[in-house]
């Protein structure tokens, strides 16, 4: 692309892309020997041909109470049920099945942060009893009952799952905020689940220091108050058993300790409540700022079935594997693929409590040695920052992976590159996956058996699904046309959120009516969803994604993907984090800023700026070069390792930074704007006083969708 305005009728969805296809890599053969699928007729038998029936494939792999008659109930689109009038339990699905065969059988092994602590092993049998315990108190106690709405807000410990378990045994709805959210943020969400009860805990750990984690509690009680809804009990889960370690006191007659409670209800058994498969299971609440958090709202047999197909046959799970998913349960990756998904196909799971590299960055490589994890499934964000601070570390530890999964944004490939070749010491299949929150599980990889990788892509869609690339006019963007669009999903599938939660034309608006030319159709083929991402499609068939459609940057009239700035930042040597954000310019509109951070054993000496503005400008073009490259010692963060787009565009646009009180390292934010906007008014660079619409669009930049 030049740098001529010749480009000024580029759709909105078609950002420019300029990356160029990388070499496939096959599955080393012993994998393929041992995969759970490596029967190629697969593909034939999810043709869409066989739509929806297909998916019985999935739902063979639970225990049912009883059969459906109704694969996909299309009624009422885009209200899709699944396996209507099938009727089971999440929790027997996850825990009671096993137990004939593997009650003495590891189902989670709990790993502390403090690395002289030792770990704690949950076998199916112990979870079991623990389930059943909780569940009888939250009954008789909390008086739950099937359809109910609870609040979980936890950190990393295995009393999370037990909560979660818990609470679907019942029958009861369950809403986990991420533990680093703050009390307010919790207590925003009790307010629209409409939810009474608050399960939390009393402290934890996190790079090296316990946080007090009941003060959130009180936040979140005080907020939802505001809101109009009074929260009765609060039962708090001690990180030491027998030993409150929280600053923050009790509130007596609402406040209850979780082990003093469930001494009036050791060796309870509580019969799972046999559930309608269209009934929801769980509420997981989208995050950002800007607006207003959307419950998704996820069903009992549709979702569990995709989570258990999904594990099985994409992660690869065995039940002598000993898996290790390094997310957070407070995100939808945990509840997809550390609780349910896996739970349901009997796997033992490694939970570890920290930050990736605490106390240092191989800290995760000594836990894959000494527990022998053979699947390593963790976020690009992880991977950057552990090849950031610790790009040898890997080489140091004895472990050996079969499989390695990616999950939550794109990945760039240099950063695939050394996933596979130091972290997977080129033995390990890699298996880049996208999804969302709403969609519940993968959507689009490669089926690891039977399909090669591809640096950057994500791979074709996942069995079953069906994605489309459409423009503005809803046309389909042609595979090899070196364009990008609008990525939508052409089918309807089983672990699809039902709904937003209290707010069903919300739902329509947001993922279906731009591409809806008939409301009134009851073909699920009128029903498009539209995910907000854009994606280009190569001739293969793999689709690379590109970023959300917000994050596009504009430069006079050429619209720039920011993960493919970001990722031919990556490109140099030094460059161990890159986030690339709009400055606003009075004549291009905007133009790109980049903000990097350093591995160690480079310094900005060795003319960063220059690498990176040349980098960028040989892969992408003059036009993507950025007017500015900021180096600074680390990037704003949220609790879960996701650079924050949204800070630093404030910063480089001189605008209010808004609340960074819950972000990782918040004191970061002030030394980036020091440097920044010193630099800026010392160059005379000061934006002028910026429209409220412009504002309003880089206030939304970098938000989590």
């Amino acid at each position: 692309m030049t740098e001529s305005n010749d480009n000024m009728d580029v759709s909105e969805s078609q950002i420019a892309s300029h990356w160029r296809e990388e070499e496939v890599i096959e599955p080393k053969a012993g994998f393929v020997a041992q995969a759970n699928m490596s029967d190629p007729a697969v593909f034939d038998r999810f043709g869409l041909d066989n739509f929806p029936e297909y998916f019985r494939e999935y739902a063979d792999l639970l225990s049912w109470d009883q059969d459906w008659h109704t694969t996909l109930d299309t009624s009422n689109p885009p209200f899709f049920n699944w396996f209507l009038g099938g009727k089971l339990n999440a929790s027997y699905n996850c825990v009671d099945r096993h137990l004939a065969e593997a009650k003495n059988k590891a189902a989670f092994i709990w790993v502390a942060e403090p690395e002289d602590e030792g770990d704690r092993v949950i076998t199916y049998q112990e979870l079991y009893v623990r389930v059943n315990e909780f569940a009888a108190l939250l009954r008789d106690f909390c008086g739950l009952k099937a359809g109910d709405r609870v609040t979980l807000h936890m950190p990393m410990i295995p009393e999370l799952p037990v909560a979660m378990l818990a609470c679907a045994r019942l029958g009861v709805v369950h809403s986990q905020v991420f533990g680093g959210f703050s009390g307010n943020a919790c207590g925003d969400r009790i307010v629209d689940s409409e939810s009474h009860v608050l399960i939390t805990m009393d402290s934890y750990y996190r790079n090296g220091k316990l946080l007090d984690h009941k003060v959130k509690a009180d936040e979140a009680v005080a907020q939802a108050e505001k809101g109009g809804v009074k929260v009765d009990k609060v039962l708090v889960w001690e990180r030491f058993p027998g030993k409150y370690s929280s600053p923050t006191p009790m509130v007596e007659g609402r406040d209850y300790i979780v082990d003093d409670l469930l001494k009036d209800f050791r060796g309870k058994r509580v019969d799972p409540v046999s559930m309608p498969a269209e009934a929801p299971l769980f509420l997981m609440y989208t995050s950002g700022t800007t607006a207003k958090p959307k419950g998704c709202q996820h069903s009992t047999g549709g979702y569990l079935s995709y989570v258990a197909g999904t594990s099985k046959y994409y992660q690869d799970i065995h039940p002598e594997d000993v898996y290790w998913c390094f997310a957070d349960i407070g995100w939808i990756t945990g509840h997809s693929y550390i609780v349910y998904g896996p739970l349901s196909v009997q796997a033992t799971s490694v939970l570890y409590e920290g930050v990736p590299t605490f106390p240092d960055p191989g800290r995760p490589w000594r836990i894959a040695e000494r527990l022998g994890v053979n699947i390593f499934h963790t976020a690009p964000t992880t991977i950057r920052m552990l090849r950031k601070s610790g790009p040898d570390e890997p080489q140091k530890y004895d472990y050996h992976f079969k499989h390695m999964t990616t999950v939550g944004e794109p990945i760039e490939p240099e950063v695939w590159r050394w996933y596979h070749e130091v972290v997977g010491k080129n033995e390990a299949v890699i298996v880049d996956t996208w999804w969302q929150t709403e969609t519940g599980g993968f959507i689009g990889t490669t089926l690891p058996g039977l399909q090669a990788m591809k640096p950057g892509s994500c791979g074709p869609g996942a069995l079953g699904i069906y994605p489309v690339i459409l423009d503005e006019d809803g046309n389909e963007v042609e595979p090899g046309s070196g364009k990008a669009g609008n990525i939508c999903i052409s089918n309807p599938w089983p672990g699809f959120m039902q709904t937003i939660y209290g707010d069903p034309d919300r739902f329509v608006e947001t993922y279906f009516a731009k591409y809806n030319k008939n409301p009134n159709s009851k073909d699920w083929r009128d029903w498009p969803y539209m995910t907000g991402d854009g994606a280009m499609q190569a001739a293969d068939g793999y689709f690379r994604i590109v970023g959300r459609i917000d994050d596009v940057i504009n430069v006079a009239g050429h619209r720039l993907g920011t993960k493919e700035l970001e990722s031919a930042a990556l490109t140099v040597e030094a460059i161990g984090e890159a986030a690339a954000v709009p400055a606003y310019d009075e004549l291009k509109g905007r133009v790109p800023e980049i903000y990097v951070s350093l591995k160690p054993g480079y310094s900005v000496d060795d003319d960063i700026e220059g690498q990176v503005k040349r980098a960028i400008s040989q892969i992408i073009g003059p036009i993507a070069r950025p007017s500015h490259v900021w180096v600074a010692e680390d990037l704003p963060k949220t609790r879960s390792g996701k650079i924050m787009r949204r800070v630093i565009a404030a910063v480089s646009n001189f605008m209010d930074v808004g609340d960074t009180t819950t972000l990782a390292n918040p004191e970061v934010v002030e030394e980036v704007r020091l440097m920044v906007q010193s630099a800026k008014v010392k160059a005379g660079q000061v934006p002028p006083n910026l429209p409220k619409e412009v504002q309003a669009e880089l206030m939304r930049f970098g938000e989590e969708s």
